[in-house]
């Protein structure tokens, strides 16, 4: 199933607490990460520093979509060789729609905020 937003047509992927979100999966290799990414479009891996022995190094891959001017990451996601894959964040405009138990996203618009 795909949502449909006024630019175009996003896929719909699930969410699974604890699991992972679509083909990406928590404890996955950044191989495995990006053999799974292709679906969605171009994969870039880049080092991240952190002063954590048991995540470092991490790796952070972005996946950008086929066909889209360049833009944010559709998902964005952060692994080190030791915890294997423990972060997935999908964009909210740009990535999937991460459904939970069929349920699609829900968004809340506070009208009383003042945006600068």
């Amino acid at each position: 199933m795909a949502f449909k937003t006024g630019v175009a047509e996003r896929d719909e992927w699930s969410y699974a607490p604890g699991v992972g979100v679509g083909p990406l999966r928590f404890g996955m290799t950044v191989d495995e990460v990006i053999k799974s990414a292709q679906i969605l479009g171009q994969t870039k891996i880049s080092g991240c520093a952190l002063d954590h022995a048991i995540l470092s190094p991490t790796s952070k891959v972005e996946v950008h979509r086929r066909g889209v001017a360049p833009s944010a990451p559709a998902i964005t996601t952060y692994g080190s060789q030791a915890a294997g894959q423990f972060c997935i964040a999908a964009d909210a405009v740009h990535g999937p729609q991460a459904a939970y138990d069929g349920l699609p996203p829900v968004a809340h618009i506070n009208a009383r905020r003042r945006v600068p």
